[in-house]
Parts: structure tokens; C-alpha cells; sequence
């Protein structure tokens, strides 16, 4: 039995994608053990009962996907976790992959790529979506260029993604359990790296690299 943790901070999604795998995989051995509405929350119930499979939101309020898988390998690095999102484009697939995660679906994928990803993660070995697989491979070449973003370090990208969620730094800092002044630090260097200088031009480039949805700019 393959036991999955599904994390997502929509109940109307994790109540979808639950159905979906009692309805079609459960013949390939596929079990949804427990759900989680955060990051954290999914740390705390893989603390006390490891699934073997974490179907991972990437984007989420609170530490979010990125950094929930970096600290859910750290402690259990046999769980395997499939990052699961609507974006295919921006750097997070490759950090996502670089902390941990073994698979990577986007939420257009039919049931049947998600039942295939569980089955062949959970034996060990890796899955990627076409649209990741795609991207990945272009990365690697050098006439396409790099993102901007592909030269922030892991922190700055953290906070990034953060700020992307709409937190302020006083949220960030407790969040990471950083000081402000340290937050504040990571700032100024991603708006330089990225030549940008203010929130609102941040978040232009982060949508033009694929990294929020149109509607998120300008709330």
C-alpha cells in the first residue's frame, strides 16, 4: 500500500484530488492517509506518522512548498514528495528538485499522470511532468539564457515567494525565524539582483517569469 499525505491549503482541492485517488487508484495500491492545509501542518503530521508519498502544494501561505519539503527530507529523506502546481515556468521546479522533491506535476495533469507519478516515485524513481521536463531542458541551454531569478540564492527566493504571498516583513521574519533587519537585508539584495525597486515592479517580473498568476498582481 502506497500511503500519500495530500498538502494543499484549499479543502475544495485536497477533497477533489482525494476522491480522484479513491476512485482510480485504489487498484494500484494507492491509499490518502491524511491531508494538510499548510506546510507546517504537513511537517507535524509526518512527524508523527511518515507517509510514504506527499502529493506537495507549491504555493501556500505560511513557510509554503519549498521550504516544507526542504525540512520534511531533512527529518524523513525517505519520503518521497511530488510537488504540485500550477506553474511549469520560474526556478522553483529546478529548487524544488535541488532539496529533494522526486516528482513534479502541474494541477492540469489528468488522473491517471498523477496515479503514474505515485507509483513510480514511491518505488524510487523520479517523475517529471512534459511541461517541467521541457523547461528543465531548455534551462540547460545556453542560448536560451537563465531567469533573473536563477540568481537568487535559496533565502532570497524564499522570501521572494513570500512576499509574492503578500507578507510584510514582520510576517516573513516569524515565519523564518529570522530578524527583520536580516529579512530586510535579503530584500535589498533580490531587488538588486533583479534590478527592481520596489514590491510592485517585483511582482511584474515575478509574473513575467512564471511565478504568480496575472490575478495576484495588484491585490
Amino acid at each position: 500500500m502506497i500511503r500519500v499525505l495530500l498538502v494543499d491549503d484549499h479543502g475544495l482541492v485536497r477533497t477533489g484530488i482525494r476522491r480522484l485517488l479513491e476512485d482510480h487508484g485504489r487498484e494500484r495500491g494507492i491509499e490518502v492517509v491524511a491531508e494538510a492545509a499548510s506546510g507546517e501542518e504537513a511537517l507535524e503530521l509526518s512527524r508523527q506518522e511518515p507517509p510514504d508519498v506527499v502529493l506537495m502544494d507549491v504555493n501556500m501561505p505560511g513557510i509554503g512548498g519549498l521550504e516544507a519539503t526542504r525540512r520534511l527530507l531533512q527529518h524523513e529523506p525517505s519520503i518521497k514528495v511530488i510537488a504540485l502546481t500550477v506553474h511549469a515556468r520560474g526556478p522553483v521546479p529546478k529548487r524544488l528538485l535541488e532539496v529533494g522533491a522526486t516528482g513534479y506535476l502541474t494541477k492540469g495533469c489528468s488522473v491517471d499522470e498523477m496515479i503514474t507519478a505515485i507509483v513510480r516515485v514511491a518505488r524510487g524513481e523520479r517523475y517529471l511532468c512534459a511541461e517541467i521536463a521541457e523547461q528543465l531542458a531548455l534551462s540547460l541551454i545556453p542560448s536560451h539564457g537563465e531567469s533573473p531569478l536563477d540568481t537568487l540564492s535559496y533565502r532570497e527566493l524564499q522570501i521572494l515567494l513570500l512576499i509574492t504571498e503578500g507578507h510584510k516583513g514582520q510576517a516573513i521574519s516569524q515565519q523564518l525565524h529570522l530578524s527583520p533587519k536580516t529579512v530586510s537585508t535579503y530584500k535589498r539584495r533580490l531587488l538588486e539582483k533583479l534590478g527592481v525597486q520596489s514590491d510592485a515592479e517585483l511582482m511584474r517580473l515575478a509574473m513575467k517569469q512564471g511565478l504568480v498568476e496575472d490575478e495576484q498582481v495588484g491585490t
